[in-house]
């Protein structure tokens, strides 16, 4: 069987993963940051989230290393996206916009 395809599906895994674990981790914080116990939060979160991932890290690779690979290279660009995505923007300063209207 051609390996190229199971690739491909190994790096999609990957990323669904990735956007699973971090948009866990995502969550996790924005609730912890009101809860009364914020380490049960961040605790419980952390085992969930890890113990899936390495669970469907483990399924996705089958004893193949490059299908592992494949799927942490996945698991990589799911991060940098999010990363990207909830970077902080810069926000004009008032002394930018208040000259602009002069």
């Amino acid at each position: 069987m051609n390996e190229a395809p199971m690739l491909i599906l190994a790096c999609i895994a990957g990323v669904g993963f990735g956007g699973m674990f971090f948009g866990g981790l995502l969550w996790t914080l924005g609730e912890g940051l009101t809860s009364q116990w914020p380490g049960l939060w961040v605790g419980s979160s952390l085992l969930v989230g890890m113990g899936l991932t390495v669970v469907g890290f483990y399924f996705v690779a089958v004893g193949h290393w490059q299908r592992l690979v494949a799927s942490l290279l996945g698991f990589a660009a799911s991060r940098a996206a999010i990363t990207w995505r909830t970077r902080p923007r810069p926000r004009p300063s008032r002394e930018a916009s208040h000259a602009a209207q002069s």
